[in-house]
């Protein structure tokens, strides 16, 4: 389940399908893989329910280990914190610009 998001975008992709901080065209995607997320507790079911292709479900590294990252299409993404079958600290970035 969804705990919190970290960004507007985010929040107004899962509550009105739509944010003007992406390319429409990926919004669709990103909304698909937030209800995802919302129904999942494990983040092997988020690779078994999140069939969407490509998702490259990783962890990210350095200052931000304790983070995951999922692929809405690159550059952007959904990064977001996983603990105790919860995800928090959601976030629709691109973080690898510098």
């Amino acid at each position: 389940m969804i705990l919190n998001f970290s960004n507007k975008a985010a929040e107004e992709i899962c509550e009105n399908n739509f944010s003007k901080a992406i390319p429409r065209e990926f919004c669709l995607r990103a909304k698909a893989l937030l209800t995802i997320m919302h129904a999942t507790d494990t983040l092997n079911d988020l690779k078994i329910k999140g069939q969407p292709p490509n998702i490259r479900l990783h962890k990210l590294k350095g200052n931000r280990s304790d983070e995951w990252s999922v692929t809405i299409r690159l550059p952007y993404c959904i990064t977001f914190k996983f603990k105790n079958g919860d995800f928090y600290d959601v976030k629709i970035e691109n973080y690898h610009k510098g």
